[in-house]
């Protein structure tokens, strides 16, 4: 048996990946989703909604009230069957994505994603570009600039975490009155484990861990290849055009023009290295489709700005599919929709989404519920007549206070006794339990088996709920 090679190893020290910012089509459209998502998510526990019955907030999960306030709708647990088709609908459009353009969800809208780049931006802000950052990097800790710089860089993504975090947990309260109570030691015990636990996370994920999340730690990135077709559009590096029948040079004196390259069998790449050093992930996208890669497109980016330099064309790196790519002369890059998966998921996400809609829009505003009591069943009272007991549950959902009207069809006149309970006033998100008591002789009970309870409301949205009245001669 031969010994283990002892120079062998199994595990590598992680280099930090250092990206160098780029400008263009890719990375506009990343900072314009960052814009967006951070505007949303930072400043909706802020915006104010008018409410008789709750705080003027927009978007507030009460948990005490068990109810999740978003605009005009009120969700309770009871509705959970949305949250179902929600879950659903979120994952056939990450699933019909991918099958379009890839990773494109985990380049543009992930939240690792759109975090991350906030702390590079922090980072390359403070610090400089590439080369100043890695300067900083081998310098020692003693040095003065690394301290104050690197320093401030790591308080200001502790402090964003920090904000992150609670902007969090005022989506559970009223925000303004939350932000008070926290500061002044008064909030709930679970808001400062919340707090601390996700600006833990969320400075490691972002700050620490980075590249490491999408490549160990996500599960889409390792799935994602099973939604994969040749056909699938996603960033690939045109090696028969780059590398040539030599090789990729660099762009030396006499290989710098487009035709003195291809006449002495170099291809169109330069090997710069931008491409490398713009990625986040820090992968070589020449070296073709990897898992770790999310395109994001940043080296496309810088592809094309080496290539308007060099007055090349465009394209040496761009989204593309498999399939185009081996043709002897690639077409125009498009979209490829017509494909059996792919309309599959389209045709799923719409009628899961008209579903959705038309369920929220005839949402019913009450709830009910009408029991016989069976323990007894029936009583036979002492002047002969049979009484049957029943309990109505009310819930109102209707988003504010609401009166409801309590009848009986079938029934003698009289034979229903309510209480004081024919008309009941009920306050949103509360559930009110009514007794109803039927009383009938015996010769009526024989004739009655069925009748009904009527329930409405003020608005005259009524439901009709069958009984049935048991006597001694049923077994």
């Amino acid at each position: 048996m031969n010994a283990p090679n002892q120079d062998h190893e199994l595990y590598f020290k992680r280099a930090p990946i250092v990206p160098r910012s780029i400008r263009g089509a890719f990375r506009t459209f990343k900072n314009s989703i960052l814009l967006l998502s951070f505007s949303v998510y930072f400043l909706l526990p802020w915006l104010p909604w008018s409410r008789p019955d709750a705080p003027a907030q927009a978007v507030m999960f009460d948990i005490p009230g068990r109810r999740y306030l978003i605009f005009n709708l009120t969700v309770y647990p009871q509705d959970i069957f949305w949250l179902a088709m929600l879950l659903f609908i979120a994952a056939a459009i990450l699933f019909f994505i991918t099958a379009l353009a890839g990773r494109a969800f985990c380049g543009y809208f992930c939240f690792q994603t759109i975090w991350t780049d906030a702390f590079i931006w922090i980072e390359n802000l403070l610090q400089g570009e590439r080369p100043a950052r890695l300067r900083l990097l081998r310098e020692p800790w003693s040095a003065r600039e690394k301290l104050i710089k690197v320093g401030l860089t790591k308080l200001i993504w502790l402090l964003l975490a920090f904000w992150t975090a609670m902007t969090f947990v005022l989506y559970f309260g009223y925000a303004p009155a939350q932000v008070v109570a926290f500061f002044t030691g008064q909030a709930a015990g679970a808001a400062y484990i919340a707090v601390g636990a996700l600006t833990l996370s969320t400075y490691l994920a972002a700050g620490v861990l980075r590249e490491h999340v999408c490549m160990f730690i996500c599960p889409y990135g390792r799935f994602q290849s099973a939604m994969y077709d040749t056909e699938t559009l996603t960033v690939h590096y045109d090696r028969a055009r780059g590398e040539g029948e030599r090789g990729r040079v660099s762009a030396k004196a006499g290989l710098r023009l487009l035709d003195e390259r291809h006449q002495a069998g170099h291809g169109d790449c330069i090997d710069c290295n931008l491409c490398v050093q713009v990625c986040p992930v820090g992968i070589d996208i020449r070296n073709g489709l990897q898992y770790t890669c999310i395109s994001c497109g940043l080296c496309v980016d810088a592809c094309n700005t080496i290539m308007d330099k060099m007055n090349y064309p465009r394209g040496l790196v761009r989204y593309d599919s498999e399939v185009n790519l081996a043709l002897p002369v690639p077409a125009k890059v498009k979209l490829d929709w017509k494909r059996l998966k792919v309309i599959g998921y389209g045709l799923a996400i719409v009628l899961m989404t008209a579903y959705l809609i038309y369920d929220i829009l005839h949402k019913e505003t009450f709830e009910y519920s009408v029991q016989q009591i069976r323990q007894p069943l029936y009583v036979m009272l002492s002047d002969g007549s049979i009484r049957n007991r029943y309990q109505i549950r009310l819930t109102n959902i209707s988003g504010r206070e609401e009166t409801y009207t309590i009848d009986t069809k079938g029934l003698p006149a009289n034979a229903v006794d309510l209480g004081n309970f024919h008309q009941v006033t009920i306050r949103n998100g509360k559930s009110v339990i009514i007794q109803a008591s039927v009383r009938l002789e015996p010769e009526t009970a024989d004739r009655v088996k069925e009748f009904t309870f009527t329930i409405a409301n003020s608005k005259g949205e009524s439901v009709i709920a069958p009984a049935h009245f048991f006597t001694q001669t049923e077994k």
